[in-house]
Protein backbone atom coordinates (compact mmCIF):
# COMPACT_ATOMS: atom_id res chain seq x y z
CA UNK A 1 0.00 0.00 0.00
CA UNK A 2 0.99 3.70 -1.27
CA UNK A 3 0.38 5.94 0.97
CA UNK A 4 0.19 9.54 -0.09
CA UNK A 5 -0.38 13.39 1.12
CA UNK A 6 -1.58 15.47 -1.20
CA UNK A 7 -0.89 19.70 -1.64
CA UNK A 8 -4.10 21.42 -2.54
CA UNK A 9 -7.44 21.47 -2.53
CA UNK A 10 -8.64 22.94 -5.42
CA UNK A 11 -10.49 21.15 -8.58
CA UNK A 12 -7.72 19.53 -9.65
CA UNK A 13 -6.93 18.13 -6.19
CA UNK A 14 -10.59 16.53 -6.24
CA UNK A 15 -9.89 14.92 -9.60
CA UNK A 16 -6.02 13.53 -8.03
CA UNK A 17 -7.71 12.50 -5.27
CA UNK A 18 -11.36 10.90 -6.97
CA UNK A 19 -8.26 8.53 -8.37
CA UNK A 20 -6.37 7.61 -5.76
CA UNK A 21 -9.11 6.55 -3.62
CA UNK A 22 -10.02 4.47 -6.59
CA UNK A 23 -6.80 2.55 -6.85
CA UNK A 24 -6.51 -0.72 -4.44
CA UNK A 25 -2.66 -0.35 -3.42
CA UNK A 26 -3.24 3.58 -2.94
CA UNK A 27 -4.04 5.28 0.33
CA UNK A 28 -4.71 8.89 0.44
CA UNK A 29 -3.74 10.18 4.19
CA UNK A 30 -3.02 13.87 4.32
CA UNK A 31 -3.99 17.00 2.85
CA UNK A 32 -2.43 20.50 3.28
CA UNK A 33 -4.02 24.17 1.88
CA UNK A 34 -3.84 26.75 3.66
CA UNK A 35 -7.34 27.40 3.33
CA UNK A 36 -8.47 25.18 6.18
CA UNK A 37 -12.14 25.02 4.95
CA UNK A 38 -11.30 23.52 1.61
CA UNK A 39 -8.92 21.25 3.25
CA UNK A 40 -11.57 19.94 5.95
CA UNK A 41 -13.55 19.37 2.97
CA UNK A 42 -11.40 17.47 0.08
CA UNK A 43 -9.69 15.58 3.42
CA UNK A 44 -13.48 14.33 4.37
CA UNK A 45 -14.73 13.43 0.95
CA UNK A 46 -11.80 11.05 0.41
CA UNK A 47 -11.64 9.73 3.85
CA UNK A 48 -8.05 11.51 4.75
CA UNK A 49 -6.63 13.96 7.64
CA UNK A 50 -5.86 17.67 7.65
CA UNK A 51 -2.23 18.31 8.87
CA UNK A 52 0.59 20.55 7.84
CA UNK A 53 3.71 20.74 5.13
CA UNK A 54 6.14 20.15 8.10
CA UNK A 55 4.30 16.89 9.43
CA UNK A 56 4.09 15.31 6.19
CA UNK A 57 7.44 15.67 5.34
CA UNK A 58 8.97 14.41 8.67
CA UNK A 59 6.26 11.24 8.62
CA UNK A 60 8.45 7.94 7.45
CA UNK A 61 5.47 6.55 6.75
CA UNK A 62 4.05 9.02 3.94
CA UNK A 63 5.68 7.17 0.64
CA UNK A 64 4.71 10.13 -2.12
CA UNK A 65 3.24 13.84 -1.92
CA UNK A 66 0.66 15.20 -4.70
CA UNK A 67 1.60 18.53 -5.47
CA UNK A 68 -2.13 20.62 -6.57
CA UNK A 69 -1.13 23.19 -5.14
CA UNK A 70 -0.95 27.03 -6.51
CA UNK A 71 2.41 27.30 -8.93
CA UNK A 72 4.16 29.90 -6.62
CA UNK A 73 4.20 27.05 -3.91
CA UNK A 74 5.57 24.13 -6.41
CA UNK A 75 9.38 24.71 -6.34
CA UNK A 76 9.66 24.19 -2.30
CA UNK A 77 7.67 21.23 -2.24
CA UNK A 78 9.29 19.71 -4.90
CA UNK A 79 13.00 20.59 -2.66
CA UNK A 80 11.12 19.22 0.78
CA UNK A 81 9.48 16.49 -0.63
CA UNK A 82 12.94 15.23 -2.10
CA UNK A 83 15.21 15.71 0.73
CA UNK A 84 12.22 14.07 2.89
CA UNK A 85 12.70 11.00 0.25
CA UNK A 86 8.72 10.97 -1.07
CA UNK A 87 8.38 10.63 -4.86
CA UNK A 88 6.57 13.25 -6.54
CA UNK A 89 3.59 13.83 -8.84
CA UNK A 90 3.81 17.51 -9.78
CA UNK A 91 1.24 19.57 -11.73
CA UNK A 92 3.08 21.68 -14.30
CA UNK A 93 4.76 23.86 -14.16
CA UNK A 94 8.10 23.33 -11.70
CA UNK A 95 8.36 27.23 -11.49
CA UNK A 96 7.74 30.18 -13.59
CA UNK A 97 11.68 30.74 -12.89
CA UNK A 98 13.74 28.04 -15.42
CA UNK A 99 16.98 28.80 -13.19
CA UNK A 100 15.31 27.85 -9.86
CA UNK A 101 13.46 24.69 -12.10
CA UNK A 102 16.81 23.33 -12.90
CA UNK A 103 17.78 23.93 -9.19
CA UNK A 104 14.98 21.68 -8.21
CA UNK A 105 15.86 19.12 -10.88
CA UNK A 106 19.41 18.93 -9.66
CA UNK A 107 17.96 18.73 -6.17
CA UNK A 108 15.79 15.51 -6.89
CA UNK A 109 18.45 13.65 -9.24
CA UNK A 110 20.64 14.18 -6.06
CA UNK A 111 18.20 12.75 -3.62
CA UNK A 112 17.34 10.01 -6.05
CA UNK A 113 13.44 10.38 -5.95
CA UNK A 114 10.88 9.53 -8.70
CA UNK A 115 9.08 12.79 -9.95
CA UNK A 116 6.40 13.01 -12.68
CA UNK A 117 5.28 16.39 -13.97
CA UNK A 118 1.45 16.38 -14.91
CA UNK A 119 1.39 16.87 -18.74
CA UNK A 120 -1.48 15.21 -18.68
CA UNK A 121 -2.10 15.79 -22.53
CA UNK A 122 0.28 12.74 -23.20
CA UNK A 123 -2.24 10.83 -22.04
CA UNK A 124 -5.29 11.53 -23.56
CA UNK A 125 -6.35 8.19 -25.32
CA UNK A 126 -6.61 10.18 -28.67
CA UNK A 127 -3.74 11.56 -28.58
CA UNK A 128 -1.59 8.70 -27.40
CA UNK A 129 -2.93 6.27 -30.38
CA UNK A 130 -1.96 9.47 -32.50
CA UNK A 131 1.38 9.05 -31.17
CA UNK A 132 1.47 5.27 -31.47
CA UNK A 133 0.38 5.40 -34.93
CA UNK A 134 3.28 7.63 -35.98
CA UNK A 135 5.68 5.65 -34.23
CA UNK A 136 4.38 1.97 -35.81
CA UNK A 137 5.35 4.39 -38.73
CA UNK A 138 2.23 4.57 -40.26
CA UNK A 139 2.80 8.21 -41.80
CA UNK A 140 6.59 6.97 -42.13
CA UNK A 141 8.61 9.72 -41.02
CA UNK A 142 7.33 12.57 -39.56
CA UNK A 143 7.72 16.29 -41.54
CA UNK A 144 5.13 18.38 -40.12
CA UNK A 145 3.45 18.73 -36.82
CA UNK A 146 0.36 20.98 -35.85
CA UNK A 147 -0.94 21.78 -32.79
CA UNK A 148 -4.06 23.62 -31.87
CA UNK A 149 -5.15 24.51 -28.53
CA UNK A 150 -8.08 27.33 -27.76
CA UNK A 151 -9.58 27.94 -24.66
CA UNK A 152 -13.44 28.27 -24.76
CA UNK A 153 -12.91 31.93 -23.16
CA UNK A 154 -10.01 33.65 -21.49
CA UNK A 155 -8.88 33.79 -17.60
CA UNK A 156 -9.71 36.70 -15.51
CA UNK A 157 -6.73 39.49 -15.61
CA UNK A 158 -5.82 39.20 -12.61
CA UNK A 159 -4.92 35.31 -12.64
CA UNK A 160 -3.10 36.59 -15.84
CA UNK A 161 -0.52 38.75 -13.62
CA UNK A 162 0.51 35.53 -11.84
CA UNK A 163 0.16 33.28 -14.22
CA UNK A 164 3.47 33.35 -16.70
CA UNK A 165 1.69 34.47 -19.34
CA UNK A 166 0.55 32.54 -22.41
CA UNK A 167 3.45 30.79 -23.17
CA UNK A 168 4.66 29.49 -19.66
CA UNK A 169 0.31 29.14 -18.27
CA UNK A 170 -1.24 27.69 -21.35
CA UNK A 171 1.19 27.02 -24.36
CA UNK A 172 3.61 25.34 -21.64
CA UNK A 173 1.31 22.03 -22.80
CA UNK A 174 1.77 22.07 -26.19
CA UNK A 175 5.30 22.49 -26.24
CA UNK A 176 5.84 19.92 -23.95
CA UNK A 177 3.60 17.67 -26.68
CA UNK A 178 5.62 19.09 -29.53
CA UNK A 179 8.72 17.62 -28.13
CA UNK A 180 6.49 14.32 -27.80
CA UNK A 181 5.59 13.89 -30.96
CA UNK A 182 8.45 15.34 -32.58
CA UNK A 183 10.78 12.88 -30.90
CA UNK A 184 13.70 15.28 -31.02
CA UNK A 185 14.48 18.85 -29.55
CA UNK A 186 13.54 21.78 -31.25
CA UNK A 187 17.13 23.93 -32.06
CA UNK A 188 15.15 27.40 -33.58
CA UNK A 189 11.63 28.74 -32.57
CA UNK A 190 9.75 31.94 -33.65
CA UNK A 191 7.06 33.09 -31.98
CA UNK A 192 4.39 36.05 -32.20
CA UNK A 193 1.09 37.07 -30.50
CA UNK A 194 -1.15 39.78 -30.02
CA UNK A 195 -4.07 40.60 -27.94
CA UNK A 196 -7.02 39.92 -29.43
CA UNK A 197 -9.55 38.87 -27.11
CA UNK A 198 -9.07 40.96 -24.04
CA UNK A 199 -7.84 44.40 -23.47
CA UNK A 200 -7.72 43.75 -19.77
CA UNK A 201 -5.20 40.83 -20.76
CA UNK A 202 -2.43 42.92 -22.85
CA UNK A 203 -2.55 45.76 -20.09
CA UNK A 204 -1.81 42.86 -17.41
CA UNK A 205 1.19 42.47 -20.06
CA UNK A 206 0.02 39.34 -21.60
CA UNK A 207 -0.78 38.16 -25.24
CA UNK A 208 -4.21 36.13 -25.46
CA UNK A 209 -3.49 35.19 -28.79
CA UNK A 210 -0.13 33.62 -30.22
CA UNK A 211 1.65 31.48 -32.68
CA UNK A 212 5.27 29.57 -32.57
CA UNK A 213 6.71 27.67 -35.37
CA UNK A 214 9.97 25.54 -34.30
CA UNK A 215 12.09 23.58 -35.83
CA UNK A 216 14.50 20.05 -35.23
CA UNK A 217 17.78 19.28 -36.20
CA UNK A 218 17.02 17.13 -39.24
CA UNK A 219 14.21 19.65 -40.38
CA UNK A 220 11.17 18.66 -39.04
CA UNK A 221 8.68 21.98 -38.68
CA UNK A 222 6.14 22.32 -35.84
CA UNK A 223 3.39 25.00 -35.85
CA UNK A 224 1.43 25.70 -32.55
CA UNK A 225 -1.22 28.00 -32.76
CA UNK A 226 -3.04 29.27 -29.33
CA UNK A 227 -6.36 31.40 -28.31
CA UNK A 228 -7.77 32.83 -25.43
CA UNK A 229 -11.27 32.11 -26.96
CA UNK A 230 -12.52 29.53 -28.92
CA UNK A 231 -16.34 30.71 -29.12
CA UNK A 232 -17.12 26.93 -30.21
CA UNK A 233 -15.70 25.61 -27.18
CA UNK A 234 -12.40 23.65 -26.27
CA UNK A 235 -10.54 23.02 -29.57
CA UNK A 236 -7.77 20.97 -29.42
CA UNK A 237 -6.56 18.94 -31.90
CA UNK A 238 -3.42 17.81 -33.41
CA UNK A 239 -2.63 16.94 -36.73
CA UNK A 240 1.11 14.78 -37.92
CA UNK A 241 1.80 15.13 -41.52
CA UNK A 242 4.73 12.79 -42.85
CA UNK A 243 5.82 11.39 -45.82
CA UNK A 244 3.27 8.33 -46.20
CA UNK A 245 0.09 10.35 -45.10
CA UNK A 246 -1.23 12.40 -42.42
CA UNK A 247 -2.86 11.11 -39.04
CA UNK A 248 -5.29 13.83 -36.97
CA UNK A 249 -6.60 13.95 -33.73
CA UNK A 250 -9.48 15.71 -33.36
CA UNK A 251 -11.71 17.39 -30.87
CA UNK A 252 -14.12 15.68 -28.25
CA UNK A 253 -17.78 16.07 -27.75
CA UNK A 254 -20.79 15.50 -25.83
CA UNK A 255 -22.16 13.25 -29.30
CA UNK A 256 -21.07 11.90 -32.44
CA UNK A 257 -24.42 12.11 -33.79
CA UNK A 258 -24.26 14.17 -37.30
CA UNK A 259 -27.64 15.69 -39.01
CA UNK A 260 -27.56 15.73 -42.30
CA UNK A 261 -30.97 17.78 -43.63
CA UNK A 262 -32.32 20.91 -45.17
CA UNK A 263 -31.34 23.14 -42.34
CA UNK A 264 -27.59 22.11 -43.12
CA UNK A 265 -25.40 19.41 -42.09
CA UNK A 266 -24.03 20.13 -37.87
CA UNK A 267 -22.37 18.33 -35.58
CA UNK A 268 -22.23 18.80 -31.61
CA UNK A 269 -20.09 21.45 -30.86
CA UNK A 270 -16.64 20.61 -28.72
CA UNK A 271 -16.99 19.82 -24.75
CA UNK A 272 -16.37 23.33 -23.30
CA UNK A 273 -14.57 22.41 -20.16
CA UNK A 274 -10.62 21.41 -20.17
CA UNK A 275 -11.90 19.03 -16.96
CA UNK A 276 -14.37 17.29 -19.23
CA UNK A 277 -11.94 17.11 -22.06
CA UNK A 278 -9.24 15.64 -20.23
CA UNK A 279 -11.04 13.84 -17.42
CA UNK A 280 -9.50 10.21 -18.83
CA UNK A 281 -5.95 11.62 -19.19
CA UNK A 282 -5.94 13.14 -15.44
CA UNK A 283 -6.87 9.59 -14.01
CA UNK A 284 -4.60 7.85 -16.69
CA UNK A 285 -1.68 10.04 -15.91
CA UNK A 286 -2.10 9.64 -12.11
CA UNK A 287 -2.51 5.48 -12.44
CA UNK A 288 1.06 5.44 -14.32
CA UNK A 289 2.80 7.54 -11.73
CA UNK A 290 1.34 4.86 -9.31
CA UNK A 291 2.07 2.23 -11.18
CA UNK A 292 5.84 3.29 -11.86
CA UNK A 293 6.01 3.40 -8.20
CA UNK A 294 4.61 -0.35 -7.70
CA UNK A 295 7.41 -1.38 -10.73
CA UNK A 296 10.40 0.98 -10.03
CA UNK A 297 9.98 2.13 -13.75
CA UNK A 298 10.96 5.35 -14.74
CA UNK A 299 8.14 8.50 -15.02
CA UNK A 300 6.84 9.21 -18.51
CA UNK A 301 6.89 12.66 -18.08
CA UNK A 302 10.16 13.76 -15.59
CA UNK A 303 11.48 16.49 -14.14
CA UNK A 304 13.33 17.57 -16.94
CA UNK A 305 10.29 17.34 -19.43
CA UNK A 306 9.38 20.12 -16.95
CA UNK A 307 12.35 22.15 -17.53
CA UNK A 308 12.97 21.86 -21.31
CA UNK A 309 9.18 23.23 -21.66
CA UNK A 310 10.35 26.17 -19.30
CA UNK A 311 13.01 26.63 -21.70
CA UNK A 312 10.87 26.61 -24.52
CA UNK A 313 8.24 28.85 -23.28
CA UNK A 314 11.00 31.55 -22.71
CA UNK A 315 12.36 31.45 -26.08
CA UNK A 316 8.73 32.13 -26.73
CA UNK A 317 8.89 35.00 -24.90
CA UNK A 318 12.26 36.16 -26.04
CA UNK A 319 10.95 35.62 -30.04
CA UNK A 320 8.18 37.52 -29.80
CA UNK A 321 9.78 40.46 -27.88
CA UNK A 322 12.56 41.03 -29.90
CA UNK A 323 11.13 39.65 -33.48
CA UNK A 324 13.27 37.23 -34.70
CA UNK A 325 13.95 33.52 -34.34
CA UNK A 326 16.07 32.21 -31.29
CA UNK A 327 18.44 29.23 -31.17
CA UNK A 328 18.15 27.03 -28.95
CA UNK A 329 21.34 24.53 -27.62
Amino acid sequence: MIKFAMFGAGRIARVHGQTLTEHPDVSLEFVIDPVAEAAESVAKEFGAQVTDAESVFANKDIDAVLICSSTDTHADLLEKSARAGKAIFCEKPVDLDTSRAKDVAQIIKECGVPCFIGFNRRFDPTFQSLWDQKKEGRIGNLEQLVITSRDPSPPPASYVKVSGGLFRDMMIHDLDMARWMLGEEPVEIFATGSCLVDPEIGEAGDVDSAHVIMKTASGKLCHINNSRRAAYGYDQRIEAFGEKGMLQAGNHRASEVRFVGDEGDTIEKPLFFFLERYMPAYRRELQEFVDTLLKGQEPTATIEDGVRALELADACVESMKTGKAVRLD
